[in-house]
This record gives C-alpha cells, sequence and structure tokens, in this order.
C-alpha cells in the first residue's frame, strides 16, 4: 500500500504562531520579609510587549 501523505504535504498544512509564549517570574515580598516568586506564561502579540507586564 502506498503512502497517501508525505512529509512536505504535513509541514505545509501547520500554520505559523502568530503569538509568543514568553514565561513570566515575578518577585513577592511575604509578611515574613522573604521573597515568594510567582511563574506563569503569557502568551503576548508582540515581543516588544514584554516591558508592559507587570
Amino acid at each position: 500500500m502506498a503512502k497517501q501523505q508525505s512529509f512536505a504535504d504535513k509541514a505545509k498544512g501547520k500554520k505559523k504562531a502568530d503569538h509568543i509564549t514568553v514565561k513570566f517570574v515575578k518577585a513577592v515580598k511575604t509578611d515574613k520579609g522573604s521573597y515568594k516568586f510567582n511563574e506563569k506564561f503569557v502568551r503576548l502579540d508582540d515581543i516588544s510587549k514584554v516591558t508592559e507586564l507587570k
């Protein structure tokens, strides 16, 4: 039985992502005075928007 779909056909069918995912780490001071780090992944449309995260 012949192969129906080649690798080139598979690669052509995938869409390029129109966003970028970055890991956002925020330092939070606790009541005891130590620091806790909150980590989360954030999806951005453009890499220049990284400076706007809070």
